[in-house]
């Protein structure tokens, strides 16, 4: 595509040469992918800074280069004023606009996220329909997986992916959008059709200023829908009536609202709910009939992530018996209350709660159906919200027998740091300080009796234990398996 195309899409910019005759076959923000006929936009992260890297993108073949200051190359520069907002636009350009008619529902808040993606994927697919997903797990455009590394990547590898999407005719796109993303301008071009709200409890105040901030940024999902109406493209805004921030997320939006509840009274609503330990059951009343949903997620969180999901389900216009059907089928998410079955006669759980709310849903889930001793190892990411901390300490002492504080993903932070902020200020003597992750999973285990619980919190789905600036092997589930088979030798 000729560059002077590309740029038709700013209003406003400069360049140091003549453009003409460029043509760009790619754009690029990493000047390591850079290949010969490349633009390369230079972004102004939190860590590097794209402008340093303009000569390693020259040296590998970028034709062109668009950057908010004066630089000192031989090719092209388009100045412009912002290039993190350059690229939203750019991208959707250069990928032919893909959102337009590739039908996107984005999910946020602070817990849930990831299930409801996946319940939806799982509603749609029953629904014949082909669907993409983009979350904290992991990318699928139909059958086929893809790594990534943030839960919402940026707007070039979100308006790439989309367009790959399109080629392959998926019917529906279905995106995790964090409060990073919003705040930073990350979805900037995405065509939103469906926006769902699950819940907001703290979470991320290293980032945000304080939990206004972060309902802000989560507003924004709301807002984007737009402001004008059409017939025959409806946009919906999926809320949680029960979550006390409804009020904010309703009047962000000027699209039509759907609610969902079990306490509040809502448009989609669960009656009549019974919990057990295998199983969940309520009846489900929407504006389009009433269907009784039998499923084998377990807890009232997964209630609200499962109606949260027909409600999106409905304002796509699915029926309500695939819902049912789709709902019934699923055994569940990656890391998301996943037991681990090594054949013992005790309980061992793993979660990915990591926030106060979320670890609280679990652990009033697990006494529930406890019939004796609950264990918790739970730890806090560092470099994350240190206020936290002795959140989660307090309400796992408040709901286990007994806590086991572990290192999670420390990061840049001391270890032992992270555990004295814990614990600070706790009187309960019911815990043990671990530092070790592993080791604190093999000594729940060599604790653990009949019928006793383990839940192991805080990392879920992951693969790996971040120290330093390096990831090391580690998946809570496996290691646990290890020390279950270690114990019934």
């Amino acid at each position: 595509m000729k560059l002077l195309e590309i740029l038709s899409v700013l209003p406003f910019y400069e360049t140091t040469a003549s453009i003409e005759n460029v043509e760009i076959n790619n754009i690029e923000v990493d000047s390591r992918k850079v290949t010969d006929g490349s633009l390369f936009i230079c972004i102004n992260g939190f860590t590097v800074d794209g402008h340093d890297f303009i000569s390693q993108a020259v040296d590998n073949g970028a034709k062109a280069i668009l950057a908010e200051k004066n630089v000192d190359t031989s090719v092209p520069t388009i100045l412009v004023a912002d290039s993190s907002r350059a690229i939203a636009v750019i991208a959707a350009k250069f990928y032919n606009f893909p959102t337009k008619k590739l039908p996107l529902v984005g999910v946020t808040g602070t817990n849930g996220k990831t299930t409801v993606t996946y319940l939806l994927e799982s509603i749609f697919n029953q629904n014949d329909m082909k669907t993409g997903v983009i979350g904290t797990i992991q990318m699928k455009i139909g059958p086929d997986s893809y790594p990534v590394s943030n839960t919402t990547p940026d707007a070039l590898f979100l308006q790439k992916t989309f367009r790959q999407m399109a080629n392959v005719n998926v019917d529906k796109a279905i995106m995790e959008v964090s409060s990073h993303a919003l705040d930073m301008g990350r979805v900037y071009g995405c065509d939103f059709d469906i926006a769902v709200f699950t819940n907001l409890s703290q979470d991320h105040l290293d980032y945000h200023k304080n939990m206004d901030d972060y309902r802000h940024a989560k507003s924004l999902l709301f807002a984007q829908l737009g402001n004008t109406y059409n017939d025959g493209h409806k946009k919906y805004a999926v809320i949680n009536e029960d979550d006390p921030n409804n009020g904010v997320l309703k009047r962000s939006t000027a699209q039509h609202v759907v609610t969902y509840g079990c306490v509040n009274d809502a448009q989609v609503m669960a009656i009549d709910i019974n919990l057990e330990v295998t199983k969940t059951s309520f009846r489900m009343n929407t504006p389009v009939g009433s269907i009784q949903v039998d499923s084998q997620l377990i807890g009232m969180f997964n209630v609200y992530n499962m109606l949260a999901a027909s409600a999106a389900a409905i304002s796509a216009n699915v029926p309500l018996q695939v819902i049912k059907d789709a709902l019934g089928d699923i055994k569940g998410v990656s890391g998301r209350f996943e037991p681990v079955d090594g054949d013992q006669n005790f309980a061992a759980i793993v979660d990915y709660a990591h926030t106060p709310d979320s670890l609280e849903n679990v652990l009033q889930t697990i006494k529930g159906f406890a019939k004796q001793k609950v264990y918790v190892i739970v730890g806090c990411g560092g470099d994350r919200d240190k206020t936290k901390r002795p959140l989660m300490a307090s309400i796992a002492l408040e709901y286990a027998d007994q806590v086991f504080f572990t290192s999670d993903n420390p990061r840049t932070e001391d270890p032992k740091s992270i555990l004295d902020d814990m614990i600070e200020g706790i009187e309960e003597s019911h815990y043990e300080v671990i530092e070790d992750r592993r080791e604190a999973i093999f000594h729940a285990v060599s604790l653990a009796e009949e019928d006793d619980i383990i839940l192991i919190a805080g990392k879920g789905h992951e693969t790996y234990q971040e120290i330093g600036n390096i990831r090391y092997d580690f998946d809570d589930r496996e290691v646990a398996k290890e020390a279950i088979k270690i114990k019934e030798k």
